[in-house]
């Protein structure tokens, strides 16, 4: 079976998480997720993870912190997730593959029809949330 290694980013602007839907055309459609993309041979996953970014929403974005990867299996692949918490310069950004992405705050993310391999991303993202608290 296949198997994916991907970058994940949890970018966070004024109190808010931004959190993108998959297009219909795409592999688990109008799921949400965090975005972010394929790490290549060689490529760091903080560049990657930059990359994706910059090429998926035209944003740039500062990596705060790592949280533990987290493996995913699929019916017809397995992935694994290595998730990033990152400050966005910016608010505004352009879609280039969701069909949308929108800031909401995180007592928000868990209402949304997420991907299943981000959930526990998702569940370790608003554990560190509150041990901040």
């Amino acid at each position: 079976m296949k198997h994916i290694h991907v970058t994940c980013a949890i970018i966070e602007l004024n109190g808010l998480v931004l959190a993108a839907r998959r297009s219909s055309s795409m592999h688990l459609p109008l799921k949400w997720e965090f975005p972010g993309g394929k790490i290549r041979a060689g490529e760091d996953p903080g560049d990657c993870l930059k990359r994706e970014i910059m090429e998926e929403l035209d944003l740039e974005v500062d990596i705060a912190d790592q949280l533990s990867p987290s493996t995913h299996t699929y019916p017809d692949f397995i992935v694994t997730l290595y998730p990033f918490i990152c400050k966005a310069t910016t608010s505004g950004f352009k879609l280039a593959e969701h069909a949308e992405a929108a800031w909401f705050p995180p007592d928000r993310l868990a209402g949304l029809n997420w991907a299943e391999a981000d959930l526990p991303v998702l569940d370790a993202y608003l554990a560190t949330l509150e041990r901040k608290s």
